[in-house]
């Protein structure tokens, strides 16, 4: 901070230098907030932030160093689909639906049916 030409150090120049505590407040990705937001530190492993506390919802979770998460992308259904497509071709798969049993609506009991018995000849 410069004031009348003059350099002056912060009054919080000793928090930089010191290892971080539990219960410091450090920013983070939150990802229940989906936000960068303010947090709480919960655990260490070693001198490494492991868990963090969110300070708008309080949710726990690991610490993420302050990079948001990325979705999953599409590409490993569309992988998945194009395995699927090289090992049974589309044209096969369709009447192989078409011969399925439609299944029982949902919520209803199954109807087990027996085989007739036959007809049992007389002996005299």
């Amino acid at each position: 901070m410069v004031i009348m030409g003059k350099t002056m150090e912060s009054d919080n120049s000793w928090l930089d230098s010191r290892p971080p505590r539990l219960g410091d407040l450090i920013d983070d990705y939150c990802p229940r907030c989906k936000r960068i937001m303010n947090h709480a530190i919960a655990s260490f492993v070693g001198e490494k932030v492991v868990k963090v506390i969110c300070q708008t919802c309080y949710s726990e979770h690991p610490y993420f160093e302050g990079k948001e998460r990325k979705k999953a992308s599409k590409s490993a259904s569309t992988a998945f689909d194009q395995v699927l497509a090289k090992i049974a071709p589309q044209a096969e798969s369709a009447p192989a639906a078409a011969t399925k049993k439609p299944k029982a609506r949902p919520g209803r009991r199954p109807l087990y049916r027996h085989k007739a018995k036959a007809p049992s000849k007389e002996q005299d």
